[in-house]
């Protein structure tokens, strides 16, 4: 019986190639086969030239691939090559489904490595230059999406925390919002609005949760919220953002 290949979860990081790991980037380029998400660009594939490259994108409210053929597709080429990637955007470990390939490798008895990456939370408040701690003002962080399935809708809860980040936020803004005000946050809690974090295109906006509570309008790439008083933008900061459109200025005054 030929030997099995190993499969890598590997990290792209929020989007900028040079923002994935040295380590994540050899891999790559030692690759057989690399099956990716629809959010890894195409400057993140040059990476792997010599690759097969397979799509396997998930993206909420778009046709995507299911779960149990992409981890077919992993165990189907990890009989066929000896290194196989499964290359998520950010980190593997964080709103990336992990834990079924994970179940799915070791059920198969395939060897299977994890690589992190750098989870767009962190890329966002870098972009940002926002701190999602501050001392005296914010020691605590979570990180949420509240794009659950119906069945575990239990579980989608705002956390309580000085600091959120919402991953998946663009749709679910109002909502957010809404939720906010209800459990008692203050209507001018700043909120920072990160679309496609780190890339070319990024947007940066800043607002309150009372404007958060009108909507962001059409979005054209991911979009991560961060909300609470670690966003308050300091003193003598520049502000290297685009500008907000009229009408959300005019709310966030």
């Amino acid at each position: 019986m030929a030997s099995l290949g190993k499969v890598y979860l590997i990290g792209a990081g929020p989007g900028a190639q040079d923002l994935i790991t040295l380590r994540g980037a050899r891999l790559l380029a030692q690759a057989d086969v690399v099956l990716h998400d629809a959010l890894v660009t195409e400057e993140m594939l040059d990476l792997c030239p010599q690759a097969e490259k397979i799509l396997v994108g998930k993206r909420c409210g778009q046709l995507s691939t299911a779960q149990q053929f992409i981890n077919k597709q992993m165990i189907d080429n990890a009989h066929k090559f000896p290194l196989v990637v499964r290359l998520k955007g950010g980190d593997p470990m964080l709103f990336g489904r992990a834990d079924e390939e994970l179940r799915a490798l070791e059920e198969a008895g395939i060897e299977v490595e994890v690589v992190p990456g750098i989870t767009t939370a962190l890329a966002a408040a870098a972009a940002s230059k926002q701190p999602l701690t501050k001392r005296g003002v914010a020691r605590s962080v979570a990180f949420f999406t509240s794009s659950t399935a119906p069945e575990h809708a239990e579980h989608d809860a705002i956390p309580d925390t000085d600091t959120l980040v919402q991953y998946m936020g663009g749709r679910e803004a109002i909502a957010t919002a809404e939720r906010l005000l209800a459990q008692g946050r203050r209507p001018d809690t700043p909120v920072v609005v990160i679309e496609n974090c780190s890339r070319p295109d990024q947007h940066i906006r800043r607002l309150t949760i009372a404007s958060l509570a009108q909507g962001l309008g059409a979005a054209h790439g991911p979009v991560l919220v961060m909300l609470g008083d670690a966003m308050k933008t300091r003193t003598h900061q520049h502000s290297d953002e685009q500008q907000l459109p009229s009408a959300v200025q005019q709310l966030s005054a």
